[in-house]
């Protein structure tokens, strides 16, 4: 009799820690937040390649297609055919050169967004057979992973360094 006391005690004592012992956490997400900057910053070094091509198109394919590019002084761009429309008068022009280079690139915990903020130098006509200027500036762009792993620009921003040119 003792010993099948002890036997149903040893077994209720089993079953009682197999239910306090914690279910096994499914595994974590990998952290990705190191190779999701560099991706970022891969794409920015190959977009500022792709702008010395002139290329519309190819300039365009660095953007989702819900993304919104703000120019100064101009209204809101919002998708691929708006976006092109904007910079092709920029790309015509013989002078137009653009380069820039983040200083600072970080991506959300969640791994779906990720910003580059940094500084530019862009040289252009300001109207036909006006001399070319350079402009320096700063900017902001922010980055939205795609379904295929690729980063994208969702809204790129920026504004010169140059005081406001007063009213006339």
């Amino acid at each position: 009799m003792q010993a099948r006391r002890l036997y149903v005690a040893a077994a209720s004592l089993v079953v009682f820690l197999a239910a306090c012992t914690p279910a096994t956490s499914p595994s974590a997400p990998l952290d990705t937040h190191d190779a999701d900057v560099k991706a970022i910053k891969d794409v920015e070094a190959a977009w500022v390649q792709t702008f010395t091509t002139k290329d519309a198109d190819k300039i365009a394919a660095f953007y989702a297609d819900d993304a919104s590019v703000f120019l100064p002084g101009m209204p809101i761009f919002t998708g691929i055919p708006a976006i092109k429309a904007a910079i092709k008068p920029m790309l015509a022009d013989g002078n137009f050169s653009l380069t820039f280079a983040a200083d600072k690139v970080d991506v959300a915990k969640s791994g779906d967004l990720g910003y580059s903020q940094g500084a530019y130098t862009m040289t252009f006509s300001p109207s036909k057979g006006k001399k070319a200027v350079t402009e320096k500036g700063k900017y902001v762009t922010i980055f939205r992973k795609q379904s295929d792993g690729t980063w994208k620009n969702v809204a790129d921003i920026f504004n010169s360094d140059a005081p406001a040119a007063p009213p006339k």
